[in-house]
């Protein structure tokens, strides 16, 4: 889909998800959404406030992110188990302008 949306001209992508769902927020860095903020008390859900974590990526972001996404999934870089020989966030780190900071684990040290 990432693909599609800028293919098709779209210079933006976003991925918006609710603050507390931590394996959301892994996702989006997973692919190589940048980390852009945290949009408080950004609406109300089951009449409690809800904050939005929000990720993007840009056209300029998708050039090097199509290429670690290709690499990722080259049937060469799979090993005897199936499993990819480097994970997806390895090939995308080099990509992303931003971390999100709760994720501190996933970062890579200076």
């Amino acid at each position: 889909m990432m693909r599609w949306a800028f293919d098709a001209g779209y210079r933006r992508y976003e991925w918006k998800c609710n603050a507390l769902n931590a394996p959301s927020r892994r996702a989006a860095q997973r692919l190589g959404f940048s980390f852009e903020g945290v949009f408080r008390q950004m609406m109300i859900v089951k009449g409690r406030n809800r904050d939005t974590a929000w990720f993007a990526m840009t056209e300029l972001d998708w050039v090097g992110l199509a290429r670690a996404h290709e690499k990722w999934q080259e049937p060469t870089k799979i090993n005897g188990q199936g499993k990819q020989e480097k994970r997806l966030s390895d090939l995308t780190t080099p990509y992303r302008c931003a971390f999100d900071p709760s994720l501190q684990e996933t970062n890579p040290t200076p």
